[in-house]
């Protein structure tokens, strides 16, 4: 299985729009021998992930949950307080919840690659 790398500039395009790209490319579901049974994505490498653009009031509102299990153990956190800490997330979860729930899902997220720019 040849995979071709694809570079992906995230400078000033929204969250979604540039996911739903990664996870394409990710299943190879642009390439004409596509079969969902079968892992035959691609290598995304992406740069200025720091510089996406978020849209509307998403920075103050949009929450992200984690929960201990222990009771009253649900954590929350917005999105501006989980780019200081941990940039890359943001991305990431939005690819990978766009990646069927399989088990290739593992296998490719692990192609998406975050380049440091400059």
């Amino acid at each position: 299985m040849n995979r071709e790398i694809h570079k992906i500039d995230a400078t000033d395009r929204a969250l979604g729009r540039i996911s739903t790209e990664i996870a394409t490319l990710l299943r190879g579901k642009h390439k004409v021998t596509y079969m969902p049974h079968e892992d035959g994505g691609d290598i995304v490498e992406v740069s200025n992930y720091l510089k996406i653009k978020y849209t509307g009031n998403k920075l103050e509102q949009k929450k992200y949950y984690k929960h201990s299990g222990y009771p009253g153990g649900l954590k929350e956190e917005t999105l501006k307080k989980k780019l200081e800490r941990d940039p890359k997330f943001v991305l990431r979860n939005a690819v990978l919840h766009m990646l069927p729930d399989n088990k290739l899902r593992k296998e490719q997220i692990k192609r998406l690659k975050f380049i440091e720019s400059k």
